[in-house]
Formats: C-alpha cells, sequence, structure tokens
C-alpha cells in the first residue's frame, strides 16, 4: 500500500507536470545507464489509465512492475516492517538452534550416564565372576592338596597343608557391618538442606516447614469452653488431606540454669534495701530449684509436601502455613514460624541434651568454612545397637512406639505424659487418607472380621460347640 500510494503520486495523470518524489520513496539510487529497450508508448498507457501491454503478468505497482517489464530484477530498499520481520525471524532462528543445542547436550548427558551406568554394572559383573572363579579354586584346592611326607619304610603319607595368604570372602552380615562403620554421624541425621527461610529438603521431592505454638488454657477452662475448644480442634485436623504429611512434636529439654540465674539475679544499688534485694534473689533461686528442673516445655507442628523443585513447593508451603497459623489464632493459640537457624537449634537441642555448649551457628559461616549445617548440630557419635535403645554422644535413651486401642481416651493422657520431669520427645504422627482408599480399607477390614468369624464357627463346630455361641463370642 505504501508503494502504491508513492506511485499514485510521482505519476499523477491529472497533472500535466511531473511531481517529484516525497522523501520516504523507496526507490533505489537512479541509474545513469540509457536502456535502448526502453518503450514510452507502455509508460504513456499506464499514466492515461489504459492496460498496459504486459497485463498478462500479475499487477505489480510502481517502479518494480516498470523495471520488471524492461526484464530487469529490482534490488530496492527494505521497508521498516520487511526489516522487523527479517530481525523477528533471526531471532526465532537462534533461540531454536539454542534450544536444540540444549537438548543435544541434555541427550548426551544422559547418554553419557547411562553408558557409565552400564559400565559400572559391566565391571561389577566381571569382579562378581572373578570372585566367584577364585572362590571355586580356592574350594577345589582345598580337598585336592597334600604334602608328600617320607616315612621309615619308603611309602609316603600324604597330610594336608593349611591355606594361607588368601582372606576368606565377608558374609553380607560383615559386609552391612563394614558399612555402618564407614557411616557417618552427619549421614545418619535424615534431611537434605536447610534453607533460610525455614524450608527443609528432606528428600529430593520432600520438602517441609515447621511452625512452634504455645498452650491455651483448657484444663481450667469450663465444660462448655472445653467442648468449644475440642470441636476447633478437630476442625484444625480435618484441614490436612492426603497430600500433606504433619506430625506434632512436644519436646521436653533441659535449658541453660545460667540463662534464668541471669535473669532473676537483682544487682546491688548501695543502698538500705540491698539485703531485701539480696533476700529476694535468694527466694527466686530457691524455687528455680524447687521447680521443673529448668525443663522447658516447646510444641511444633511439622508439615511436609511432595513437589519436584523448590520454586514448586515454596508457594504451596507458605499458603499451609498461612492457614495453619489463622486455624490457631481461631483457637486463641499464639504461633509463628520457625526459620532455619531455629530450626537447626531445635535439632541441635535434641542431638545433644547433656551438651552445656550452647547452639552457635550463622550461614555466615557455613560460606567462610566450608562446612555443612549438619555439622553444626550433629553429636560426637551414634550407636544403634537393637530396635529400642540407642547412644547420642554421651547420652543413652531409649524410642517407644505406642499404637493405642482402647474405646475411649482422656483428654489429659497427653498432658500426663508431658508432666515427667525428665527429656522427652512426644511425636503423633498424623497422615489423612484419601476417601477412596479409606473406604477400600474398611471393606478390607470387615472382610478380615469375617473370615475369622467364620474360622472361629468351624473350629467350634469341630469341636463339638453351637456356631452361634462362637459367633456371640467372637
Amino acid at each position: 500500500m505504501e508503494r502504491k500510494r508513492n506511485d499514485e503520486f510521482a505519476w499523477n495523470g491529472n497533472h500535466k507536470a511531473y511531481r517529484e518524489p516525497p522523501d520516504d520513496y523507496y526507490l533505489d539510487e537512479p541509474d545513469d545507464e540509457e536502456f535502448e529497450d526502453y518503450d514510452a508508448d507502455d509508460l504513456l498507457n499506464r499514466v492515461k489509465g489504459q492496460p498496459p501491454r504486459y497485463s498478462q503478468e500479475p499487477y505489480v505497482s510502481g517502479y518494480e512492475a516498470f523495471e520488471r517489464s524492461r526484464g530487469r530484477r529490482t534490488s530496492r530498499k527494505l521497508t521498516r516492517r520487511e526489516k522487523r520481520a527479517i530481525k523477528k525471524a533471526e531471532k526465532m532462528a537462534e533461540k531454536l538452534r539454542k534450544e536444540q543445542e540444549k537438548a543435544d547436550k541434555k541427550a548426551a548427558k544422559k547418554n553419557a550416564k547411562i553408558s557409565a551406568r552400564e559400565q559400572k554394572r559391566a565391571v561389577r559383573e566381571e569382579r562378581k565372576a572373578i570372585k566367584y572363579k577364585a572362590k571355586q579354586k580356592k574350594s577345589s584346592d582345598k580337598h585336592s592338596s597334600v604334602k608328600n611326607v617320607p616315612i621309615k619304610s619308603g611309602t609316603v603319607k600324604a597330610s594336608p597343608v593349611k591355606e594361607t595368604g588368601n582372606r576368606k570372602p565377608m558374609s553380607k552380615a560383615e559386609e552391612r557391618k563394614a558399612k555402618e562403620k564407614r557411616l557417618s554421624a552427619q549421614k545418619s541425621i535424615p534431611y537434605r538442606e536447610m534453607g533460610r527461610d525455614g524450608i527443609c529438603r528432606v528428600q529430593d521431592k520432600y520438602y517441609s516447614k515447621t511452625i512452634r505454638f504455645y498452650d491455651i488454657n483448657y484444663q481450667l477452662a469450663q465444660n462448655e469452653d472445653k467442648n468449644a475448644i475440642f470441636e476447633n480442634w478437630c476442625d484444625f485436623l480435618n484441614y490436612f488431606d492426603s497430600t500433606i504429611h504433619f506430625q506434632l512434636s512436644f519436646i521436653n529439654h533441659h535449658s541453660n540454669m545460667k540463662e534464668y540465674e541471669s535473669v532473676i539475679q537483682i544487682r546491688p544499688q548501695n543502698d538500705a534495701f540491698d539485703d531485701v534485694r539480696m533476700e529476694y534473689a535468694q527466694m527466686l533461686k530457691n524455687q528455680l530449684a524447687k521447680g521443673n528442673n529448668g525443663l522447658v516445655r516447646t510444641k511444633y507442628i511439622t508439615f511436609g509436601i511432595e513437589a519436584d523443585n523448590i520454586r514448586e513447593a515454596k508457594p504451596k508451603l507458605e499458603r499451609i502455613e498461612a492457614d495453619i497459623l489463622n486455624n490457631f489464632k481461631v483457637l486463641g493459640v499464639s504461633a509463628y514460624p520457625l526459620n532455619g537457624e531455629e530450626r537447626l537449634q531445635v535439632m541441635y537441642e535434641t542431638f545433644n541434651p547433656e551438651e552445656k555448649v550452647p547452639f552457635q551457628f550463622s550461614y555466615d559461616k557455613v560460606l567462610r568454612t566450608g562446612m555443612g549445617t549438619k555439622d553444626f548440630i550433629a553429636p560426637t557419635s551414634f550407636v544403634f545397637k537393637n530396635g529400642k535403645d540407642f547412644m547420642m554422644g554421651n547420652t543413652i535413651g531409649a524410642v517407644s512406639y505406642l499404637q493405642i486401642l482402647a474405646p475411649e481416651l482422656t483428654d489429659k493422657m497427653l498432658a500426663e505424659f508431658l508432666d515427667m520431669d525428665r527429656n522427652l520427645i512426644v511425636n503423633l504422627h498424623i497422615q489423612s487418607l484419601d476417601q477412596m482408599k479409606a473406604i477400600k480399607l474398611v471393606k478390607s477390614k470387615v472382610t478380615d472380621i469375617n473370615r475369622m468369624k467364620i474360622e472361629e464357627q468351624k473350629k467350634a463346630v469341630r469341636s463339638g460347640y453351637d456356631m452361634d455361641i462362637s459367633a456371640t463370642r467372637s
């Protein structure tokens, strides 16, 4: 359209005088050469509006058509729109080239990993074959090797030769023990990374966060208030669906008595009331000594989700965190989320309950020293000799798993556990089930109960009892 407008402006039939083209006219540099095949009749017919002799060709306006009629290929300047289109095409081609290079590198890396894995597998199989052959050869040599010893009568007596120099291959139990010896205390702590914002990457695709909450006046409340609190607590638990894993942690641990003493210490003012201040401070120290033995009771809720990466997990965890804080606010409980340093401090106090040195950590130290976060919280050693007892450094502990099957439970059960003046950790692992899975689970349990009932009835019939009595008893 731009070219047509310029042509109409330059060759206007209503004016006999020739108009100068505008500045933005796109013609190339003027040709100084004279052409013999120039046909003025065609140009005159074009000015008068009559169809030219080359009308059988596709209609092209302006200078380009004029040059085509002379059998020449035009070399005009590109318009800005065409330049932008060319640049866009070049950028798209460059983008496609980079994406192709990235895909090729990824495929090459994947193929290299597969080849390395296959090579390791081949080496492992070869080692197994060599060990098997050596074992077979050793067993055959053990039965066939003899030593010839001359005796007085000139005969030869065969005696077995003792095998030395070859070590006996380790069994699976010995290999497992050797592997456990190589396992460090840091590797025994089951998490991968701890971020500054408190998001912990527990496994490759599992991320968690922790919120600390405080007590509520439940035991001294009226029955109506207790019922309301209990209903709100049920609503709080029903918030978590099957995609959210969470646990409630109740920790009793000894605190540093020096911190409490520094708080209750009253400095003398060099006046007549110094004796009263000293007596009051001594009374506070005595009450502190007779109290809960310096135990601090803390409560946490830890929740986690599965995600492919931290970018996907962070907004989901923040949304769940905001909902949990709102639910605690409805219950009248104060709560706040823990950052990375606070979560590491909780783990340090858990792994080192008898340690008198306070927790000293900052993420700047991790960058300066090159150490990991586990190096700051791990004890000197972990010892797991059996399924119940364990040792963390110089601390000996035990683990108990309680599966309570009772028709009813008192609401004071957890409080009675936590009233013990000992280092104690109570964890409640709660996992919501999907509705379809829950229905299948209930149906399978009902089927198991009916099968047990039928078996009891068969036993009663074989024993000579009435099967209805057995069914009633079961």
